[in-house]
């Protein structure tokens, strides 16, 4: 049976989502819904409310059986259709093969060093993932994964066998901080950091700092604590909230200060990490 996943954007070249320059694929769905989202457009799959159709001013949208059809010739990415979804959604929304993503992919060499999948949640679509990624491995190209952690990496040892690691998102340590700010529980981010770790396939970590939401020091003490004696080999990334494209209680939040990141910087090194980057 041919699989298919609601594919977002492809970026071509990216140099921040893993090493080397790197295609990007995010992914439409997520199962967790951060208070501090960065793209919150990309949480849901569309619901065909149809309340973005007469407001896109290219005629890009259009009903047809009952659904929101996207032309995507038409469409000039103002974007005002995300602008106006009620449910954090977009309908400029393409459902691609494994194949399908690989062709494009393909076309960007030589000029890439590999695939990076994210989301939403890519983790949603394992068995895609799975195909993509081993096709991306006979031409040559890396394979990472972006995931905030909440689904299990436990049952899909074959994709861990064709993925070359995961930036994993550690977003809070307590239980009760982590549900306040995703509407989720933790219990199975610990247990993939475990995993990951364990299986060598931790890319980096990251703790986004948002003051009075999250628990960076307890984050940090966490990981290491589980990581042991592998956390020097770990590259931790402490990046700064920042509110561009946030909707929500948050929209208007301040970001960390230089100092307040230096000082989980200097607990970073003290806990055993070596490789800890600012961003």
């Amino acid at each position: 049976m041919e699989l298919f996943a609601p594919v977002n954007k492809i970026i071509p070249f990216s140099l921040v989502d893993g090493p080397g320059s790197r295609c990007s694929v995010f992914l439409q769905g997520c199962n967790i819904a951060c208070a501090y989202c960065h793209n919150p457009e990309t949480q849901n799959l569309c619901r065909d409310c149809g309340a973005c159709v007469d407001q896109c001013p290219a005629g890009a949208l259009y009903r047809e059986g009952g659904h929101v059809r996207w032309n995507k010739a038409a469409c000039v990415q103002c974007d005002t259709c995300i602008h106006v979804c009620p449910h954090k959604a977009s309908p400029k929304i393409e459902w691609l093969t494994p194949r399908d993503v690989f062709e494009t992919v393909r076309s960007y060499q030589p000029f890439i060093r590999g695939i990076t999948v994210s989301g939403g949640e890519c983790m949603m679509h394992p068995d895609w993932l799975r195909e993509l990624f081993g096709l991306c491995r006979e031409e040559g190209l890396g394979t990472l994964i972006d995931s905030n952690g909440c689904v299990d990496f436990g049952p899909y040892e074959d994709l861990l066998a064709v993925c070359d690691g995961v930036m994993l998102d550690v977003k809070a340590w307590d239980a009760d901080v982590f549900h306040r700010l995703t509407c989720y529980g933790n219990e199975v981010v610990k247990k993939n950091l475990a995993l990951l770790a364990d299986r060598d396939k931790i890319e980096e970590l990251r703790i986004v700092v948002v003051p009075g939401w999250n628990d960076p020091e307890e984050t940090i003490a966490g990981i290491a604590e589980t990581l042991g004696a592998r956390t020097a080999a770990t590259r931790l990334k402490l990046i700064k909230f920042r509110n561009f494209g946030v909707v929500g209680e948050l929209s208007g939040a301040a970001s960390p200060s230089d100092e307040r990141m230096a000082e989980l910087e200097a607990q970073a090194h003290a806990a055993g990490f070596a490789d800890v980057q600012i961003r």
